[in-house]
């Protein structure tokens, strides 16, 4: 990397401490995209003008550290993602918290995204382990290194994939911009660099742990909802599809009638616990996807 390229981008990040590690990754993406294509565009079109002028002019066009750092600092105050909390003003009671829940439309996302996390995990699970495999099995053959930059690459397409979809159903602030990739001089350099990229490999890692993680989230999520379906339609499914809510070979058993409303009362209050749980485990999940899909 060019030396006062790298010397912006450091002042860049110093000026964005304290900024959500997705905005500073996507703000230094930005600039160092911006800077080597003034770079590579100088060096074609007037290669007698020297590095430093042509760095100094495109960094003046684009802006000193502390604008770029101020602008997207404006930028992420007006364009919070949407699921982002954003409660009243004000302390909450404790009921209010508990049953405001119900229409809370992050609350319903989240219990979106367990049940729908299952698909995910199961997909990012079966392409890293395949195609770790296929590449550690074909390495020895002509098609084997490309096959593995291939197999790179396509992670950190899942990275960011995952990110906007956490983004949008989580309300967790994620990188929406790919990491800039100076192409490199051959295709040898582009996989040494993704070979030693530390984001691909805590992708991988990512990648593998969200299959068992989906598996909680989808089996505590289900049973949760059924449970409270079972109660609440509890009246229904007795006095209507003669359903008792215990049975065995010998004998049944059948809830009281004064306790249907009892019921029906414990059915709605398991589902915003539900709800609540949900947003919790978002909330979790948005932590452990920040650690590892977003550069430190």
């Amino acid at each position: 990397m060019s030396e006062l390229i790298k010397e912006y981008l450091t002042r860049l990040k110093t000026a964005l401490a304290g900024s959500d590690p997705a905005t500073v990754q996507d703000a230094l993406s930005d600039a160092e995209e911006h800077l080597w294509i003034a770079l590579q565009l100088a060096k074609r079109e007037t290669p007698e003008i020297g590095e430093e002028e042509v760095i100094a002019s495109a960094i003046e066009r684009f802006g000193s550290a502390e604008e770029i750092a101020s602008a997207y600092s404006e930028i992420e105050s007006r364009g919070l993602p949407v699921m982002e909390a954003r409660g009243p003003a004000g302390r909450k009671s404790s009921s209010a918290r508990f049953f405001g829940v119900f229409t809370d439309p992050r609350a319903y996302a989240s219990l979106f995204y367990m049940l729908f996390s299952l698909i995910l995990g199961t997909f990012y699970f079966s392409w890293t382990v395949t195609g770790l495999s296929f590449s550690i099995g074909i390495i020895v053959l002509i098609i084997g290194l490309p096959f593995l930059g291939f197999f790179l690459i396509s992670v950190r397409g899942i990275a960011l994939v995952d990110g906007w979809i956490i983004e949008a159903l989580l309300g967790e602030r994620m990188p929406r911009r790919p990491i800039y990739l100076k192409k490199p001089a051959n295709w040898r350099e582009r996989l040494n660099f993704l070979l030693n990229d530390s984001m691909v490999w805590k992708t991988i890692i990512y990648n593998i742990m969200m299959l068992p993680l989906s598996i909680l989230y989808f089996s505590l999520t289900i049973t949760s909802l059924a449970v409270s379906a079972s109660l609440f339609l509890r009246p229904v499914l007795e006095y209507v599809f003669d359903l008792p809510l215990a049975q065995s070979s010998n004998w049944s058993f059948w809830t009281p009638g004064f306790l249907m409303p009892v019921s029906v009362a414990l059915g709605i209050i398991w589902f915003l616990m539900t709800l609540h749980m949900a947003k919790g485990l978002g909330k979790m999940h948005s932590k452990i996807a920040k650690k590892m899909l977003v550069r430190d």
